[in-house]
């Protein structure tokens, strides 16, 4: 048996090896907590879960169109009316099975072998390997902490070619927290538009931003230039949802067409109680997304204030999400050369999981994720800094 090459080519996800670590130390005896992990620690509102109870009980357990059902894809669209005043429609819609797959379906629909895609790094794991998949070649864009790892104009210029396709952003920014003002985004959206580059907006986080930030999005620009860009978001991290897997993709019609053909080929619909509990999420309230705002904005203070005191490193305050990335090859040695090698270290002796920094792009970096209990974060963060500090 030979596996195919492209596959071989992709590499396995980071997260997942580290979770992997962390539980064979657990199985060990060992105490271990988790920094590393990437969904909040709330519950699902609970009529969310009642509804989708109420579909189980009502028999809403068949086949529903590869999209979704209308009446959520309207609530998609909805979405970007009540909060971006953006005038939108159902056939600009479809629901997949999580924001993963959402964006493992426009790549698939837009790229073409041998086709270049903009990926400023820190960026999201999971985009350079789906590049590959879909026979695209990866050009990974560097940022600076001291921009806040935002991606300017010019670096993406200095990267582009006649080959290149697409442009994927990201904000907020999973591992970074960076946050694009709206003038930043509109910005780089004319300069593509100008290039012929289609851009993919991943806006999974878009809810979670903290004061004085505001809220940005292409989706206005998309109004306006329905063929040059398209929208991804997701229930999992607003509404607490990633076990539900609901992901969202604002486009085209003729785009959400060919997203519909990838998907009936592959899993077609979403499951039909999932999208029920998804509608109920879209109609509100939205009250939730309140307390974590406060929440996690009281938790990144917190955390940074900590991270910061440590001698030597870097370390961006966000805007958004709720991730750290601080520059830490200050404590680089012959022994921890690296990200990995220091998250290896950190787990072993402190007993907290982290991402590396290479995962995303950046090996000076490593990811932090403040998505739980306040003193469980502070006590992790001390020991996570005698560890780096010890002779």
């Amino acid at each position: 048996m030979k596996i195919s090459e492209r596959l071989m080519r992709a590499k396995p996800s980071a997260t997942l090896a580290v979770n992997a670590k962390a539980q064979e130390l657990r199985a060990q005896g060992k105490e271990i907590v988790s920094l590393a992990v990437g969904e909040p620690d709330f519950q699902t509102p609970q009529h969310v879960c009642d509804a989708m109870k109420k579909a189980v009980d009502e028999g809403f357990t068949r086949y529903t169109p590869v999209p979704g059902i209308p009446e959520l894809r309207k609530a998609v669209a909805g979405y970007y009316g009540n909060f971006y005043g953006v005038n939108a429609g159902m056939d600009n819609t479809i629901v997949s099975n999580g924001g993963k797959h959402s964006l493992y379906n426009l790549f698939m629909a837009l790229i073409d072998p041998g086709d270049e895609v903009l990926i400023p790094a820190p960026y999201w794991v999971s985009y350079p390997a789906m590049v590959e998949l879909a026979e695209g070649k990866p050009v990974i864009v560097p940022t600076s902490p001291e921009s806040g790892f935002l991606a300017e104009v010019k670096d993406l210029e200095a990267a582009c070619t006649d080959k290149t396709k697409l442009l994927i952003l990201n904000t907020p920014s999973n591992p970074t927290g960076g946050h694009y003002p709206q003038a930043h985004l509109d910005e780089i959206a004319n300069w593509a538009k100008s290039k012929g580059i289609f851009i993919i907006s991943d806006e999974v986080y878009d809810r979670l931003v903290y004061t004085p930030a505001d809220y940005s999005t292409l989706s206005n620009f998309w109004e306006k230039n329905p063929e040059d860009v398209a929208i991804v978001g997701a229930l999992s991290k607003s509404f607490c949802m990633t076990g539900w897997r609901i992901g969202t993709t604002l486009a085209h019609p003729d785009l959400v067409k060919a997203m519909v053909k990838i998907q009936g080929q592959s899993t077609s619909n979403v499951n039909s109680m999932a999208q029920k509990a998804a509608l109920a999420a879209f109609e509100g309230p939205w009250t939730l997304i309140d307390e974590m705002k406060v929440a996690f904005q009281r938790r990144r203070d917190l955390a940074y204030e900590i991270i910061s005191s440590w001698p030597g490193v870097i370390c961006p305050k966000p805007d958004g999400a709720f991730y750290l990335f601080p520059v830490l090859d200050t404590f680089f040695d012959e022994e921890t050369p690296d990200s990995a090698s220091m998250c290896t270290k950190i787990l072993e002796e402190a007993g907290v999981a982290l991402v590396p920094g290479s995962a995303f792009g950046d090996d000076r970096c490593i990811r932090f994720s403040y998505a739980l209990d306040d003193e469980i974060l502070k006590k992790s963060l001390e020991k996570i800094g005698n560890v780096l500090m010890k002779k």
